[in-house]
């Protein structure tokens, strides 16, 4: 991924989709050329120079201080997340010399306590590429039980959500509206581009996701970013019909994702909810049955 072509296109998208009228800027009613606001038009906002500006949009400047970004996030009416993602791809622009091949991402004890102790909810562990690096036995059931379990435990063929979402039958049929969870998956991989532009990783996996989705790819074009935080989706499960469920995502300090999904108490949701809960634990093989797990024979 270039990072200032990444930084000028983010730029031109989200002006293109500001009108003057938002911003108090006087048309004239004359007819314009272009959608949103003009080149000129924003830097004034800003108190930039219009060439300035211009050169940052086309990818030949790369020294913005963050009192330029910040008063250009303003002119644009960025939010919180998407001022972060600013200062983050000019940050990127910054950056020099060739991305590295990054070592395969690994699950902390911390998390995986928390994973555990959390055994009768839904939890996965994503990765900053959306990798599936961690789930339990309910999390494995809701989100993907046409998959193996043991799938997370080899990095180099670890499920991927973004490709699930995109790509898997399956996963499109769970969600009632598909087109707004694949947003939320678009608008993660945008904020997670931001902050790792040289990820040779995450730019082979955008570009498989171009080529094979066009969804996705006009979906991308549109650079629209997420922090995180809580979503409600309604899903149709295969094994226990539809149900509403809450999916909230808390960070972790190496950038993981842990997703845990939960019901609204009383709900005929929580009492689908808890049958695929109660019929993932029980399905779940003994040490006696997986070799891999069993215990070391005694001597």
């Amino acid at each position: 991924m270039n990072a200032q072509r990444g930084l000028g296109e983010f730029l031109q998208t989200r002006r293109s989709q500001l009108l003057p009228e938002d911003v108090g800027v006087a048309t004239y009613g004359g007819q314009r050329r272009v959608p949103g606001l003009r080149r000129e038009e924003l830097a004034l906002l800003a108190g930039v120079s219009a060439s300035y500006y211009s050169r940052l949009e086309q990818g030949q400047a790369s020294n913005a201080s963050p009192e330029v970004l910040d008063a250009l996030a303003r002119a644009l009416r960025l939010d919180d997340a998407e001022n972060r993602h600013l200062h983050e791809l000019a940050a990127g622009t910054r950056r020099r010399g060739p991305g590295r091949r990054p070592a395969p991402e690994r699950v902390g004890p911390a998390v995986r306590q928390l994973v555990a102790v959390l055994g009768d909810v839904p939890v996965l562990v994503l990765g900053r590429r959306s990798d599936v690096l961690a789930w339990n036995m309910p999390g494995h059931a809701l989100y993907a039980g046409h998959l193996t379990f043991d799938g997370p435990d080899a990095p180099r063929q670890r499920p991927n959500m973004a490709r699930l979402v995109f790509l898997d039958p399956h996963t499109r049929d769970l969600y009632a509206d598909w087109a707004a969870k694949a947003r939320a998956v678009v608008a993660t991989l945008r904020m997670a581009s931001g902050r790792h532009p040289d990820d040779p990783l995450l730019a082979s996996l955008l570009g498989e996701l171009t080529v094979k989705s066009p969804e996705f790819g006009a979906m991308w074009a549109d650079h629209r970013v997420k922090a995180g935080g809580d979503a409600v989706y309604e899903m149709r499960h295969p094994l226990v019909g539809a149900m509403w469920v809450t999916q909230q995502t808390l960070r972790t300090a190496d950038e993981q994702a842990v997703v845990v999904a939960t019901t609204e108490p009383g709900s005929a949701s929580q009492a689908a909810m808890t049958l695929l809960v109660h019929s993932a634990v029980t399905r779940r093989p003994s040490a006696d049955q997986n070799p891999r797990r069993a215990a070391p024979a005694q001597k």
